[in-house]
């Protein structure tokens, strides 16, 4: 089900929609689930260079090594938005299905900082 329009969506979809949500929610804010998210909302203010980079793919490696075990990612590359404190992830891998074939997957997550929102 799609978490705003409460639509029905496929099983790729909500693997994209999932993804978005994992990465995108900081670690600490879920009252249940203090564990869930990841680090990415913490970095992405961070100044760009290279150990930055090094933590941000960590960060996303982790939180869907942990969270999401439909995915296997291949590669990640983070570009810059189109205005500060924006930033994109684009994910290359693979989607395992519970059942049929795997199935090679490529996504894009917009990030935005709390500042720049």
């Amino acid at each position: 089900m799609h978490r705003i329009s409460g639509r029905a969506i496929d099983d790729l979809d909500h693997l994209r929609q999932s993804i978005a949500v994992i990465l995108t929610t900081p670690i600490g804010s879920r009252a249940m689930r203090r564990d869930f998210g990841s680090l990415l909302p913490e970095l992405i203010d961070q100044p760009d260079n290279g150990a930055t980079r090094v933590r941000l793919f960590s960060a996303i490696a982790g939180a869907l090594m942990r969270w999401e075990s439909r995915v296997r990612i291949s590669r990640v590359q983070i570009q810059s938005g189109a205005q500060p404190g924006q930033a994109v992830v684009l994910l290359d891998g693979i989607y395992i299905r519970p059942e049929g074939p795997q199935q090679l997957l490529a996504l894009r997550v917009p990030l935005q900082s709390q500042a720049a929102a």
